[in-house]
């Protein structure tokens, strides 16, 4: 009778502590969605109450946590907006590297690109979508041609 007890007082705290547990694991609250170059435009930290958005790699975070370095005035107000893998990998803001083409970029500038887009951008903001630029043709047909394994310096842990 008492084995039967302690087997049950177990039963009862293992299901609790794995309710806890669960409970530590949260979903996104919000799935991610694909972003038209005008679409992310609208996410450029100017105006007030509206999130701030940044693609790198063509995968979209919402940096408003740093509404300080990203936000209306801000230093690095220049980057969001759009995707601005050249400028990240050169660690520039000219205008001319606003962009998500990362042609002709040395290979130190590639590992910079990769090392800011790991320790950086995927470490402390959010996902919320891909740029559409990545998967679909300027018709806005699917590109059957993209493969991610093919893109420079793309990684399947990039996306999750």
């Amino acid at each position: 009778m008492a084995t039967a007890q302690v087997r049950v007082l177990f039963i009862l705290l293992a299901v609790s502590l794995a309710e806890d547990v669960k409970l530590k694991y949260k979903p996104a609250s919000k799935p991610v969605r694909l972003f038209t170059e005008e679409e992310l435009q609208r996410y450029n930290g100017r105006e007030e109450g509206q999130p701030i958005y940044m693609a790198v790699k063509g995968v979209v975070f919402d940096v408003s946590r740093g509404k300080e370095f990203y936000g209306k005035d801000a230093p690095y107000n220049a980057l969001v907006g759009k995707d601005s893998s050249r400028a990240v990998a050169k660690m520039s803001l000219n205008p001319a590297d606003l962009t998500s083409d990362t042609t002709g970029l040395t290979e130190e500038q590639l590992e910079s690109l990769d090392s800011i887009f790991e320790g950086t951008y995927k470490a402390k903001y959010p996902i919320v979508g891909y740029t559409a630029e990545r998967l679909l043709k300027e018709d806005g047909s699917p590109n059957t041609d993209f493969k991610p394994e093919d893109q420079a310096h793309f990684q399947i842990k990039d996306e999750f």
